[in-house]
């Protein structure tokens, strides 16, 4: 039976609980990393036959997990894989706050989270795949505000906005590798998840936007986690997945 095997950090809840479980049918393996087990999805494997396997971890201390994830690729028959996928979806968007006005371990442990982590599973990923014969990818869940700052989240947009940028690298170099993976990074839209009730929950004095977000919910405006996820992987499927390298789901 062909096999498909996806990696997906923050698979826990919301859009990364949303991931694994549309990616959870038969054929499929899926590897979970999160700092919480997620039972229900567990269950969801059980019935549909699929294989999941879920490790807690927190990715703000990236290098440990980068390195475990690295020697449990290299341990598997690459051969039996049509197909290999790391979705790089955790992030902490922090106290929404001026810089200033952040305490000091929270900026670093949303840096780490949010970009640190993704840079190493990556090159973990890369290396550990680097002969494998079935399609490689990666798809990063980048967002606007990589490309749009916003004051109030410093943190997070530079974070995203240097998600974006690493994907451009690996993408060129990839590029002139034979076999060599595809790489997106995705904005996936305005989400209903924790955290925009986080944002929306905000200081309004430390966070001009939060009126904003408070709207968009108010008028039904916010993707549901299963929404996008489905989007997200029709978009991981299609034969062109590559070739723009940093976009949008709405796009």
């Amino acid at each position: 039976m062909t096999t498909h095997l996806t990696l997906i950090t923050g698979h826990s809840r919301g859009l990364g609980a949303a991931l694994a479980g549309q990616r959870l049918q038969a054929g499929h393996r899926v590897l979970g990393i999160a700092r919480a087990h997620h039972a229900a999805l567990q269950a969801q494997a059980d019935a549909a036959g699929a294989q999941l396997a879920q490790w807690p971890l927190d990715l703000s201390d990236a290098v440990p997990a980068a390195q475990r994830l690295q020697a449990w690729l290299s341990g598997l028959d690459g051969n039996t894989f049509a197909s290999v996928t790391l979705i790089n979806n955790a992030g902490l968007v922090g106290t929404p706050a001026p810089l200033g006005q952040v305490p000091l371990d929270q900026l670093s442990q949303a840096m780490r989270a949010g970009l640190e982590a993704a840079l190493l599973l990556t090159a973990a990923f890369l290396a550990a795949t680097a002969g494998w014969p079935g399609a490689r990818r990666v798809m990063n869940i980048s967002s606007g505000l990589g490309r749009r700052a916003m004051a109030g989240s410093a943190a997070y947009c530079a974070a995203k906005a240097g998600m974006d940028h690493f994907s451009r690298a690996v993408a060129l170099e990839e590029a002139a590798r034979p076999n060599g993976a595809r790489i997106v990074s995705i904005a996936p839209g305005v989400i209903d998840t924790d955290m925009q009730a986080q944002l929306r929950g905000a200081d309004a004095a430390l966070f001009p936007e939060r009126a904003r977000f408070a709207q968009l919910h108010a008028g039904g405006q916010l993707l549901s986690p299963e929404d996008c996820a489905r989007q997200l992987l029709a978009r991981l499927d299609r034969a062109d997945f590559g070739t723009e390298v940093v976009t949008d789901i709405r796009e």
